[in-house]
């Protein structure tokens, strides 16, 4: 699988638990990114969509990504 692949098969994965539950992962809100972070992303590949979303927010990059969003 392509980083470009990766990219936007991360944007468009929906978080299946926690507070957040149901939204896509570039939809969560920073200060969550931030909070798992801090306390360890999650095991597989969740994991590494959350850690990218992470690295996408703290980069600033999330406007320029909205127009990979799918429905």
């Amino acid at each position: 699988m392509s980083d470009q692949q990766k990219l936007l098969e991360a944007v468009n994965q929906v978080m299946p638990f926690g507070k957040y539950a149901g939204r896509k992962l570039l939809q969560l809100p920073e200060p969550y990114l931030v909070w798992f972070h801090s306390k360890g992303f999650p095991e597989g590949k969740l994991g590494e969509q959350l850690a990218l979303m992470y690295e996408v927010k703290l980069n600033g990059l999330e406007k320029m990504l909205q127009p990979l969003l799918r429905d």
